[in-house]
């Protein structure tokens, strides 16, 4: 299945494969079984303030406009733990800087996205991606829309992968936006890939 960008604005097309389940119609095997229709409440869109999370919320918005969803933007802030080696610091100063930064910055993407869909802002304090799946089942969320930055080798092996972990427990369907890949933007059809 392939998400492609239509030429008006926000538009989305999904593309069946050969061996998807195809539309009424046009099978000539056993009618297919009756489609219901796909709706889209709410759409969670994980946010670091990285380059590869804002794209993430660019593919999120054109979905929110076409299904009429709601957008939750989500900011995790990820605790410190002590390290052994290193004396006792009271890391609450820290944290509580972390969490005034990221409350500003998600009211700065806010602002950003604007009236063109209904939107709310979260924040919370845990494992990234255990936050990530805890808020699908607390808030009702149909679709996560989050990036991933592709690490690989050593560094995917000793930091791992939030978005694989989501991927691997959410309760929903989840798009994985590739930091590397081509742009979605409705008319631009050149391939960006690195």
């Amino acid at each position: 299945m392939k998400f492609k960008p239509t030429n008006k604005p926000g538009g989305v097309v999904v593309e069946l494969g050969p061996k998807e389940a195809q539309l009424p119609g046009t099978s000539s095997g056993p009618a297919p079984a009756v489609l219901t229709e796909f709706k889209l409440k709410k759409i969670l869109v994980p946010v670091d303030f990285s380059d590869c999370s804002n794209k993430a919320l660019q593919y999120a918005i054109p979905f929110a406009k076409q299904f009429n969803a709601k957008l939750i933007l989500l900011y995790v802030v990820q605790p410190y733990l002590p390290v052994p080696e290193f004396p006792m610091v009271d890391v609450e100063p820290v944290l509580r800087q972390i969490r005034e930064t990221g409350k500003k910055e998600l009211e700065k993407l806010q602002r950003t996205v604007g009236n063109k869909i209904p939107l709310e802002i979260a924040l919370r304090e845990g494992t990234p991606y255990l936050e990530i799946i805890n808020a699908v089942k607390e808030l009702g969320i149909d679709l996560i829309i989050l990036s991933t930055h592709g690490r690989t080798g050593l560094a995917h092996i000793f930091i791992g992968s939030t978005a694989e972990r989501v991927v691997r427990h959410a309760g929903c369907p989840v798009l994985v936006v590739r930091e590397r890949e081509r742009e979605f933007v409705a008319g631009k059809s050149a391939d960006t890939r690195g």
